[in-house]
């Protein structure tokens, strides 16, 4: 994340979010979050983990942990489709981390007139969001708050 590049969205007043799919639901992940996102792959178990924590996968040599965004965020267990894929997220705590999702759907750019932060929403649960973005179509999705999407157990 450079901070030429986060100024100059800060300048436009527009994010870009990438649209996934848990179950019914919409989420966006800011792209700046993003390194990669691949197909479903074997996932390794690792013995003694928390039930959030898959597995790990080998991406390209490097070996990588992998959580179920499902569990971590207390929905159904993940049910592996098609259209089911692996993002992998660059976080400050872990470093890159793959998570789990139903479904990647497209890249949209918000304005920040578009957002609503969870402060100004009073909202209580607001564990993983960290705002919620107004489509001009009138879809609402939820922005996930990536600090909180970790491998420690606070779910």
């Amino acid at each position: 994340m450079d901070a030429a590049g986060e100024k100059k969205q800060d300048q436009a007043g527009m994010n870009q979010f990438i649209v996934i799919r848990l179950g019914s639901e919409q989420y966006g992940i800011d792209v700046r979050n993003v390194e990669n996102i691949v197909r479903m792959q074997r996932i390794t178990r690792v013995p003694k983990m928390p039930k959030y924590l898959t597995g790990i996968i080998n991406l390209r040599g490097e070996v990588l942990p992998v959580m179920s965004l499902r569990i971590k965020m207390g929905l159904e267990k993940d049910v592996y489709e098609k259209k089911t894929r692996i993002i992998v997220l660059k976080t400050q705590q872990e470093g890159n981390l793959g998570v789990i999702v139903d479904e990647v759907k497209e890249v949209v750019t918000l304005e920040n007139e578009q957002v609503d932060k969870v402060d100004d929403l009073k909202l209580e649960g607001k564990a993983f969001v960290s705002g919620v973005g107004k489509r001009e179509n009138g879809d609402i999705i939820s922005l996930l708050d990536l600090s909180v999407v970790t491998l420690e157990d606070n779910a």
